[in-house]
């Protein structure tokens, strides 16, 4: 290793599903800088957020704890200052307290608002709409049919991601004594799906892919689909047609290529510096977009649209370049990557990715995850992966499901019934995890607890209230 410690920048975004990378096999997007972050270092394929939603994964983030031990498995707006406490400092603060400066810019979905998570500089939506007045951070519709392709009249070089960059590129390019570590957090492309111009014109929906779709009951298996569709008025059963759907696909991509300019300027500015080879970036999101797969919308599933992420690692100066690894990956492992080049490994849940790239660590065999909505009927949903396998358990009905990802990397067949041995094992994994980490509402007597079924209801969103007559909108 260097005898320097090396500079940590961490680059994310949010919603965006793994097979979003042109360099990694998707030849319908332009994404040159991403695969400019695939060509200086290894790109995980089999990379998962763990608890895929919102809150939870960024706790997993900032934490390098799972689900289970933070306590946060679903978007629940309660106070999070006690989790240094549960899990430890956050790691912005490990970092200060391993000599780096530190910064963050952009989104970090905690609460309370002004919650202290261990960064010096802290420059969020606050920040921009003080320096700017703009009170909304696009001038989209973000009302009720928040999937539905949406213009934004802002010019690419006067949004809030815009504005994020400016501020970061000048943070990296500080000349200090100590090292950085920075986060920088986009909200593309999480909808609305409203890419400025002129990204809202780069796809042609007709030559993109139709959404991914299985058998009804192997889709929607999980209630929390359906119920998630309802909520977003797109119906119980996916309720939006292909054509529809490529349309907004072709939006969703035009946000992920705006937001790929704008790394780009991030990469010049850490290859301006003459310590660039010295500098670890990861760029990764906190969970991925069902996007019609599965007749499903936004994330809170186990598919693998909703759960498997874009996870690159790259470090010239000690890590080779352009390679692919299929090790089983996780969000809870970047608080390690962190800390094992500071100097100073503290893994937490995680495992040492760093390790396993230079051959001096075991890769992860297992990888579990978990999550479920708050406030409704007994909905915890587990899952498992290991080898060829993904197995999902649904406590709301005691319900399994199993899929052989060599053999059916889309997940159109459930092929539980034909592996009942494999069934079993993952299961009693599973129960053994929960156990481990003291989970007993999920776990009793060694065995996953479940529930009778019941019809999931999360009501319908509507962040603009619609008048009783249309007339009334005038008033």
């Amino acid at each position: 290793m260097s005898d320097a410690r090396p500079n940590v920048l961490f680059v994310m975004t949010d919603q965006q599903r793994s097979d979003t990378i042109r360099a990694l096999g998707n030849s319908r997007i332009h994404t040159p800088n991403i695969d400019r972050l695939v060509d200086r270092g290894v790109s995980f394929t089999n990379a998962y957020s763990p608890d895929p939603i919102c809150i939870p994964a960024r706790h997993t983030i900032r934490t390098g704890c799972e689900a289970v031990s933070t306590g946060y498995l679903g978007n629940e707006k309660r106070d999070a200052r006690h989790l240094e406490q549960r899990c430890g400092p956050f790691l912005a603060r490990s970092m200060r307290r391993r000599g780096y400066r530190t910064f963050l810019v952009g989104k970090y979905h905690a609460h309370p608002r002004d919650i202290d998570l261990g960064y010096d500089h802290h420059l969020s939506f606050e920040a921009f709409r003080e320096e700017t007045g703009h009170e909304v951070k696009t001038t989209a519709r973000q009302g009720a049919m928040v999937h539905l392709p949406q213009q934004n009249r802002l010019p690419p070089d006067d949004n809030y991601e815009a504005w994020m960059t400016d501020r970061a590129v000048d943070l990296v390019g500080r000349d200090t004594d100590e090292p950085f570590f920075g986060l920088v957090s986009y909200e593309p492309p999480h909808p609305p799906f409203a890419p400025s111009p002129p990204f809202d014109r780069m796809y042609d929906p007709e030559r993109l892919e139709n959404p991914v779709k299985g058998d009804l009951e192997t889709d929607h298996m999980d209630e929390k689909i359906p119920a998630q569709n309802h909520h977003f008025w797109t119906t119980r059963e996916g309720g939006i047609d292909d054509t529809t759907v490529r349309v907004i696909k072709a939006y969703y991509y035009g946000m992920i290529s705006e937001v790929d300019r704008r790394i780009g300027r991030l990469l010049d500015a850490v290859e301006a510096r003459d310590d660039a080879d010295n500098t670890l970036i990861c760029f990764f999101s906190d969970h991925g977009e069902l996007l019609g797969d599965h007749r499903g919308w936004e994330k809170s599933s186990f598919f693998e649209s909703s759960c498997r992420v874009p996870f690159l690692v790259s470090w010239p100066a000690e890590l080779p370049a352009g390679e692919r690894r299929d090790d089983l990956v996780a969000l809870t492992d970047l608080f390690g990557i962190a800390t094992t080049a500071a100097g100073d490994q503290e893994l937490r849940d995680g495992v040492d990715v760093l390790g396993t790239i230079r051959g001096d660590a075991d890769p992860r065999e297992r990888l579990f995850g978990y999550h479920r909505t708050p406030r409704l009927p007994p909905n915890f949903t587990g899952m498992v992966r290991e080898g060829r396998w993904k197995y999902v358990f649904m406590r709301n009905g005691g319900r399994e499901q199993l899929f052989d990802l060599a053999a059916d990397p889309n997940e159109r067949d459930d092929c539980a019934a034909e592996h009942p041995e494999v069934v079993s094992e993952l299961r009693d994994a599973l129960a053994a995890k929960l156990a481990d980490a003291g989970a007993d509402e999920f776990v009793e007597n060694g065995t996953l607890r479940r529930a009778p079924y019941q019809e999931i209801d999360m009501g319908r969103l509507v962040r603009e209230p619609y008048p009783e007559e249309p007339a009334d909108a005038l008033d």
